[in-house]
């Protein structure tokens, strides 16, 4: 029995369950995965052959498979993903209806792009004056987008079946950052939208026009600007509910606490996690690391953040005040920056980044082993650019540089960048 290794065990417990069809199963024990037989795994954890084990099994990850990619004129910047499973989705309720299955994009050009499962662009959003830098889906009826002109743009999108028959139409316009605004949290339910800016601030904003306060004067573009900018009317601008100040470089990125949306996290380049009391705008704690931080997403399950950094690895932060030690484990893998992550919407501890190297990997965080300072952590499966078959792999991604990703539980892993296409990568059930 000692010399079994997973596939033996997979294989033995499928009989024992009596499976119409073999599911591929994973094993953990005392919380980590077995990689070697259990004579290997003993011996290297110092365990007794004597001693009891607590093994638990869950369903093997399915290699992600590459299902389509939809091009554009110029760099995706950023993606979103609508379906009937999506947080947007959730959030609507039954007020959503019957929800298609769509993929927001933000381009280097400045537009904005609905898709449809068949390649099509739906709905084309034109507004902003330089580019998009990052596009969330707030309902099935409401997008946020923000970019290089420093403003946030909310959408009323009108859905259709048809290549070119939807809309994006705009409904406001928020002004506040003195920046390129990089990145973009939003939470439904409150109203609220959280940005990360390159001016070093977080701003948080409302999705109403009644709550959200008038627009400061000295940010607003001058009538010549306004007349030569491609929107199609007017649309009502806004200010900032606050402009939460402490950072001393470029915010890369931002996230409201999954539990809690009154509490918010930020990744900035001064290598430092804040998190944030959006209540008060007060920031009430700092997580110090060693290297440029350039995304982050919270993991409540484990009461961690997952902070993607310039050294080209993941860090693991645990924000609570008493923590420690400031990075729990390191994600290792990756060639070049990793600037983008997003949970696995089905798992408690699965979560895919997307990497200036080209890739994108997805990561166990229960697959890890326990080196000198640290527990380290490799990826379970890399997904490479459809778009380099064939062609000289540069380590550092010269021409495939990802620079979004998202996981949605219907259509798959989703992600974009510099090979100006969308790429969908999905396990097959």
């Amino acid at each position: 029995m000692q010399q079994l290794k997973r596939y033996q065990l997979s294989t033995l417990v499928n009989r024992l369950l009596e499976t119409e069809k073999p599911v591929p199963l994973e094993f953990l024990i005392n919380g980590q995965f077995l990689r070697t037989s259990l004579d290997e795994f003993l011996t290297q954890n110092g365990i007794s052959a004597e001693t009891t084990l607590s093994v638990e099994y869950v369903k093997a990850l399915v290699p992600p498979l590459f299902v389509s990619s939809y091009e554009h004129d110029d760099w995706v910047s950023s993606l979103d993903v609508l379906s009937q499973g999506s947080r947007p989705a959730q959030w609507a309720g039954e007020r959503a209806g019957a929800v298609s299955q769509r993929i927001l994009t933000g381009s280097y050009d400045g537009l904005l792009r609905v898709w449809n499962m068949s390649n099509d662009v739906v709905a084309t959003g034109q507004g902003h004056t330089a580019a998009v830098k990052a596009a969330k889906f707030i309902s099935p009826q409401q997008v946020v987008s923000s970019g290089v002109d420093r403003t946030l743009r909310l959408w009323k999108f009108d859905d259709a079946e048809a290549a070119g028959t939807g809309s994006l139409t705009p409904t406001m316009e928020l002004y506040g950052h003195r920046a390129a605004v990089e990145n973009l949290a939003v939470h439904a339910p409150s109203s609220r939208i959280l940005s990360a800016s390159s001016d070093h601030s977080v701003g948080l904003w409302s999705t109403k026009k009644s709550e959200a306060p008038a627009a400061p004067e000295t940010l607003l573009p001058s009538n010549k600007r306004r007349k030569l900018s491609s929107s199609a009317k007017a649309s009502p601008q806004r200010g900032s509910l606050s402009m939460l100040q402490g950072h001393q470089s470029q915010v890369a990125d931002v996230c409201f606490d999954e539990r809690d949306p009154t509490v918010a996290y930020s990744a900035s380049w001064d290598h430092s996690v804040k998190t944030w009391d959006l209540t008060t705008s007060a920031c009430v704690d700092t997580r110090t690391t060693a290297q440029s931080l350039f995304s982050i997403c919270h993991l409540p399950e484990a009461g961690l953040l997952a902070t993607g950094t310039s050294a080209r690895h993941i860090t693991l932060i645990d924000p609570r005040v008493d923590a420690r030690t400031v990075s729990a484990m390191t994600l290792r893998g990756h060639m070049n920056a990793v600037v983008s992550l997003a949970r696995d919407p089905s798992s408690s501890y699965q979560i895919v980044s997307g990497s200036h190297d080209g890739t994108c990997r997805i990561w166990d965080i229960r697959s890890a082993r326990q080196e000198a300072t640290d527990r380290v952590g490799e990826a379970v499966y890399v997904i490479d650019r459809e778009s380099a078959k064939g062609k000289p792999r540069s380590a550092v991604g010269e021409g495939v540089k990802v620079f979004g990703v998202q996981w949605d539980p219907e259509v798959g892993i989703v992600s974009g960048g510099e090979d100006k296409r969308v790429q969908i990568n999905k396990g097959s059930s």
